[in-house]
């Protein structure tokens, strides 16, 4: 979802956020050093494969996923990363690994990791490497209606 069509969204439902440009930037490391941000405010979307079945995950960039954990919490039998080919079609305006965290836009649910929930904003990709998304996690969680579930621990590489 390009910017434009991702704001208009937020703005039809009278969300508060803000948006800024960053040089360009693929990892989060990288991400959170150009916009001087938090490593645990600023979330990623993994796109996995929960029982064969698309699924997106949200997180802090600083956390790694617990696969036990989750597969756990999801009482799941099978859940292993999807590759590029297997979702690049799901969503077609976005570059890839800078999806913004609304699977429900694209028809894929949206699991987020509970620890999100101490977070009062978060900041994400919006549909490329360039542009983010500040908007505090109440109402992303409002406007999403993820599942909520245990599957991180934390990662210190920043």
């Amino acid at each position: 979802m390009p910017i434009k069509k991702l704001k208009k969204y937020l703005d039809e439902h009278k969300i508060k956020y803000v948006s800024f440009s960053h040089s360009t930037a693929y990892t989060g490391q990288e991400i959170a050093e150009a916009a001087h941000i938090s490593g645990k405010e600023l979330v990623k979307a993994v796109i996995l494969k929960v029982d064969n079945e698309l699924a997106m995950v949200v997180l802090p960039v600083s956390f790694r996923i617990d696969f036990d954990l989750l597969k756990q919490s999801l009482n799941a039998e099978k859940i292993e990363l999807a590759t590029e080919d297997e979702f690049i079609d799901w969503f077609p305006d976005c570059e890839i690994g800078a999806m913004p965290p609304f699977g429900n836009l694209y028809g894929i649910p949206v699991f987020v990791a509970n620890r999100l929930e101490e977070q009062e904003m978060i900041t994400f990709n919006a549909g490329n490497h360039r542009e983010l998304i500040q908007m505090r996690f109440h109402d992303y969680k409002r406007l999403v209606n993820p599942q909520m579930v245990d599957m991180t621990f934390v990662s210190v590489y920043f």
